[in-house]
């Protein structure tokens, strides 16, 4: 099977599914990179004690936040301390966790809705800080959060964009038929993948995926699967890449099965 992420971050859900053995191979849909001006987020964290809650909804957020911070001579660790954290998703709060600034506040479900319904103080009067990606992101935390009284300043903490090409690997797998499911950790993940495919196959790039099981992390990626390609087989359950996992799994055997 194929597992689409981040450059940099493929190593986790390979080992989960090996683990569950699967034969896994890479496809990196999204490059990781700086934010086109670092000056807005400089200035939000220089002034961090005006803020009542700092909130990441990725992992990737609080890693770029954590090394402008550190580049500033300060880290999360140190905040101020009226300062608290709000974050979605596990492998959020665990990289909080690793950096000695665990979240004040999880949502029970994995998405950002869940984070809205479930925040834990009335909005009226916060003052709330959103590091997040500079292009393509959603603003659905921004305007909820407005609408509920929030001063919400949002901030470009880092960008993400499609790589030039696909691996060889992946493509000849997928050439061969020798694919049985594709993993999509994100919306961009599912955009990123289908213009990496056209550039490699042209006008017939979604043959490939015929027998292909698409899988999803959750119901924004499963959308984006959707206006891709057209379906999406399976969404995880939890949003995390545990659920991930479980859902490829699941589905391989329901397709080895039947």
């Amino acid at each position: 099977m194929i597992v689409t992420r981040a450059a940099e971050q493929q190593g986790a859900a390979r080992r989960l599914l090996e683990q569950r053995g699967a034969t896994v191979l890479d496809l990196p849909a999204l490059v990781i990179g700086a934010p086109s001006h670092w000056g807005p987020l400089d200035d939000a964290l220089e002034d961090l004690e005006s803020f009542h809650w700092l909130v990441f909804s990725s992992a990737n957020g609080v890693q770029a936040v954590e090394t402008r911070m550190q580049r500033l001579g300060g880290c999360l660790a140190r905040r101020p301390s009226s300062l608290k954290i709000a974050a979605v998703g596990r492998k959020t709060a665990l990289l909080l966790d690793d950096l000695g600034a665990p979240a004040d506040f999880v949502p029970p479900s994995f998405v950002a809705e869940s984070l809205i319904e479930h925040f834990p103080v009335s909005g009226w009067g916060l003052k709330m800080l959103l590091p997040r990606v500079e292009s393509g992101g959603r603003t659905l935390l921004a305007d909820a959060f407005g609408e509920a009284g929030v001063r919400v300043v949002e901030v470009a903490a880092y960008d993400s964009r499609c790589p030039d090409t696909m691996p060889d690997s992946a493509a000849a797998a997928l050439e061969q038929g020798s694919v049985d499911a594709v993993a999509f950790s994100s919306g961009k993940t599912a955009d990123h993948t289908a213009r990496l495919l056209e550039q490699r196959f042209g006008t017939t790039w979604m043959e490939r995926l015929s027998r292909v099981k698409l899988i999803s992390i959750g119901p924004q990626t499963s959308a984006s699967c959707r206006r891709c390609f057209g379906r999406v087989d399976a969404e995880a359950d939890p949003h995390d890449l545990e659920g991930l996992t479980e859902a490829c799994v699941q589905a391989i055997q329901s397709e080895s099965c039947g």
